[in-house]
């Protein structure tokens, strides 16, 4: 079996766990979460699309974040669960390069996404008289696409090299999804200094957007602190809120993954991080956003509201229906008994 594995293109996924004792109970947790991070991301994206007062580019930006977790969760974990029930673990070379590119492409579109969200929020709170001007839909449209063209380009770049390497010893890799350093170990060659590359290449990929953000927020903490308004300093920190706490999130994991050296990883620790961000991460997006953002949670009830008012006329008007009916009936009856 083991010769039949190392003259196979197809490689093996060890999973989260390697040998988990209740595989079961994994597969019922981490559904839970997959069903809940694509529930809310899909409520998340069509809130905002059938709101009008949620079009504005702050939320056009957050749909497409919600877009980005959506795929990005889809990408690695139902592959996941197919593995926590079945004997066959095993990923085609072909699927395992798509995972990589797709993984690369989606985690660099919110890299971009996030420091251009911290962008929106500089305009909103510092020059909010000029808002409308720098944050046109044209505008918007061009950062939603600048980030999808950033992130594709890393993986257009990385994925090729990456599946060029011979692997020729072992097929097994040491994680739950074709992550590019859990690969990279099973190659032939030295790759050392490909990786030393690939960690350039991902450390400019983080100054970048950290910057935007640092900037921004800078320049928004010192205008929140010129505010003589309590009220206004409220309002300021509410819109930005939401957005500091999924920055620290994703860039906190991001920053173990790609910045850390290669001292401070081991395997568990990966597979650890990686669910955080690529199970966690998703549904938490959507959470912090309608928990935390009062114009989500009032257009929610809004929707709400109107479910609960169109179900009301629609029982109203079975009710009248049903009453008309019988109406009819007994008049049909009386007229029968007096002939």
């Amino acid at each position: 079996m083991e010769m039949v594995l190392q003259n196979s293109t197809d490689f093996i996924l060890l999973g989260l766990i390697t040998h988990p004792t209740f595989p079961g109970c994994i597969f019922a947790v981490v559904f839970s979460i997959f069903l809940v991070a694509v529930t809310a991301n899909i409520v998340m994206i069509l809130l905002i699309h059938t709101d009008s007062h949620l079009h504005t580019p702050m939320y056009f930006l957050l749909s497409q974040l919600s877009i980005m977790d959506t795929v990005y969760i889809c990408i690695t974990v139902p592959k996941m669960l197919q593995d926590l029930l079945s004997k066959e673990k095993t990923i085609s070379f072909l699927g395992c390069a798509l995972q990589i590119f797709l993984y690369l492409t989606l985690i660099g579109g919110e890299f971009f996404l996030l420091g251009l969200m911290a962008y929106d929020r500089y305009v909103a709170v510092c020059n909010p008289l000029r808002y409308p001007l720098l944050m046109n839909r044209r505008i918007c449209l061009f950062m939603v696409v600048g980030s999808w063209v950033g992130g594709s380009l890393d993986g257009f770049m990385l994925t090729p090299f990456t599946m060029s390497f011979p692997y020729c010893g072992s097929r097994e890799i040491n994680h739950f999804f074709c992550e590019i350093p859990a690969v990279l170990k099973l190659s032939c060659i030295d790759t050392s200094l490909y990786q030393t590359l690939m960690y350039a290449c991902c450390v400019l990929m983080l100054l970048i957007p950290i910057s935007i953000i640092s900037v921004s927020y800078t320049r928004i903490l010192l205008t929140v602190h010129r505010m003589n308004s309590a009220e206004g300093r409220r309002k300021a920190f509410a819109t930005c809120s939401s957005h500091i706490v999924v920055v620290i999130i994703f860039y906190g994991a991001a920053f173990y993954t790609n910045v850390l050296p290669q001292s401070y990883h081991t395997p568990e620790k990966d597979k650890v991080v990686s669910a955080f961000y690529t199970i966690l991460t998703p549904m938490l997006n959507p959470l912090i956003y309608s928990l935390r953002n009062k114009d989500v949670a009032t257009a929610l009830r809004r929707i709400q509201g109107r479910c609960t008012y169109s179900q009301k006329v629609r029982a109203g008007d079975v009710s009248k229906k049903y009453q008309k009916e019988l109406g009819t009936n007994f008049l049909g009856t009386v007229a029968t008994g007096t002939q």
